[in-house]
């Protein structure tokens, strides 16, 4: 990351198994974000910011106890759904999930269980939106972070 570039970053975490599986909609959601990673790069860069990505495993003991902490994302140290006014629902899952109730994205009157390119772009254009404000610069104390950007690089 080039100096005084500041980082947008995204953490996204699921479920894999010691098999090195994860389910369907992971990997959708996986996929989706891929395909986001260079558009945002794109459209961020001339505005000094710089999308990283850093994924998380969920091992299967700790997923049983938490199953809707799979396929969760955050955006600027905010999750995916409070940038998108969405909220959360759950739905069987299948195959590596074992049939578990996994986290689903509600947004207005669909439900998503792959979370798409399309909502993954709208958060992380909202969070570098928010990191640019000059609201967020007079509201921000001397050395505190910008809601939406994790700070300078």
């Amino acid at each position: 990351i080039p100096i005084n570039m500041k980082t947008l970053n995204i953490l996204w975490q699921r479920l894999v198994t010691p098999e090195g599986e994860t389910c369907e909609r992971c990997g959708g959601t996986y996929d989706a974000i891929v395909q986001a990673l260079p558009k945002l790069e794109q459209a961020l860069r001339p505005l000094g910011i710089e999308p990283v990505l850093e994924t998380r495993e969920i091992a299967l003991d700790a997923f049983r106890g938490m199953p809707s902490e799979s396929n969760r994302i955050w955006i600027g140290g905010r999750s995916i759904e409070d940038w998108l006014g969405a909220s959360i629902g759950k739905s069987t899952c299948c195959s590596a999930c074992g049939g578990a109730a996994c986290r689903t994205l509600e947004v207005g009157t669909e439900s998503f269980e792959a979370i798409p390119e399309q909502l993954i772009l709208k958060a992380a254009l909202l969070a570098a939106s928010a990191c640019l404000s000059p609201a967020s610069d007079a509201a921000a104390a001397p050395g505190a972070r910008k809601p939406g950007c994790c700070g300078d690089a």
